[in-house]
């Protein structure tokens, strides 16, 4: 009995010992920028035919975070080439040590593989730098519209290859905010705001471009306008500063169409007047008020979970501006343009 026992002892640790997987850095970075992402290929070797997977855990990677732990794969011959996605994350990071474990109706030991320290780069970049680290960005789209009386606000739209765009932060503007974010770190999409001052002429941010090693700079030449796009409408009131002088003027020419037919005696005449009138009507029409519920959100852009930047204490009834599809626009107490979802208002 005890020979049998010692035996079964030998054979299972035999087993164990068995090495079946032979795994190496195929491709590693010889530095790395803190904020960049980068990849790590293993080249890994089964010794076992009929195997279910590989499966890799990782482990003591201080300054790295691993984006996928799913490989991206390729075969050659008898090599399994597994690719992982890593973002740099602080100044000092090193390679996590990796336990490779062969997944199949036998158990096998693991094979273990240490990770190396990093050579962390820390760029230092100036004052209009995105925090933006990429293969590639661009601007797709962006338009620029009244804010307040001291600020315009830029809504644009950026791509980006191989970046963490979620990273993306300015220094020196009012305000700024994601509005909505699309993909994963290969290719995603952004959509983002800056509240900048008025005197600003060109609003002109930098990233960091690794594929050719230096600085990119976009540009967006700073046009207001009150045209409407896809991630927004128009921010700015109607201007009734000179309302006044346009109903002077349609009275004006009521009174010469007027004088025209009293002279001619053709009274068919008087149906021009109608335009002007209903001209006057326009103009001196009451401001539309909306009712907006108690606790209800008031939004920077008609955007979908976008920025609330005020909630309604009490139920309010504000100046209507305008309205798109499930948002209404209203001017606020301190005069400033927000977006209400219609929802929120008042039915009664």
């Amino acid at each position: 009995m005890i020979k049998l026992l010692f035996l079964t002892l030998i054979f299972t640790a035999t087993l164990f010992a068995q090495k079946v997987l032979y795994v190496t850095y195929d491709k590693t970075p010889e530095r790395v920028i803190k904020g960049e992402i980068f990849t790590i290929t293993l080249k890994t070797l089964p010794v076992v035919r009929n195997f279910k997977k590989i499966q890799y855990s990782f482990s003591h990677h201080p300054g790295l975070s691993i984006l996928n732990t799913t490989p991206l794969r390729k075969k050659k011959g008898k090599f399994f080439y597994d690719t992982f996605n890593i973002l740099v994350t602080k100044k000092y990071a090193k390679l996590p040590d990796i336990k490779v474990s062969l997944i199949a109706n036998k158990q096998y030991a693991p094979t273990y593989l240490k990770g190396e320290k990093l050579n962390v780069i820390v760029l230092n970049p100036k004052k209009n730098f995105s925090n933006v680290i990429a293969n590639s960005m661009k601007l797709q789209e962006y338009k620029t519209t009244s804010y307040d009386k001291s600020h315009n606000i830029i809504v644009f739209i950026a791509t980006a290859k191989n970046a963490n765009l979620k990273a993306m932060h300015f220094q020196n503007v009012y305000k700024q905010g994601r509005e909505s974010f699309k993909g994963y770190y290969r290719s995603a999409k952004i959509i983002y705001y800056v509240v900048i001052d008025k005197r600003i002429e060109n609003f002109t941010f930098s990233y960091f471009n690794l594929l050719n090693n230096k600085y990119d700079l976009i540009n967006i030449p700073i046009v207001v306008d009150d045209d409407s796009v896809s991630t927004q409408s128009d921010l700015k009131p109607r201007d009734q500063s000179h309302d006044m002088l346009k109903t002077y003027i349609a009275i004006g020419i009521i009174a010469v169409i007027l004088l025209f037919v009293f002279i001619q005696k053709k009274y068919i005449y008087l149906i021009f007047t109608l335009i002007p009138l209903g001209y006057i009507i326009y103009l001196n029409m009451p401001e539309q008020d909306v009712c907006i519920k108690k606790g209800s959100n008031i939004y920077l852009l008609p955007v979908s979970n976008g920025t609330i930047f005020e909630t309604t204490q009490k139920e309010l009834h504000l100046p209507k501006e305008g309205s798109v599809t499930s948002f209404t626009k209203v001017k606020l107490q301190n005069e400033k343009i927000g977006w209400v979802k219609n929802e929120d208002t008042c039915t009664y």
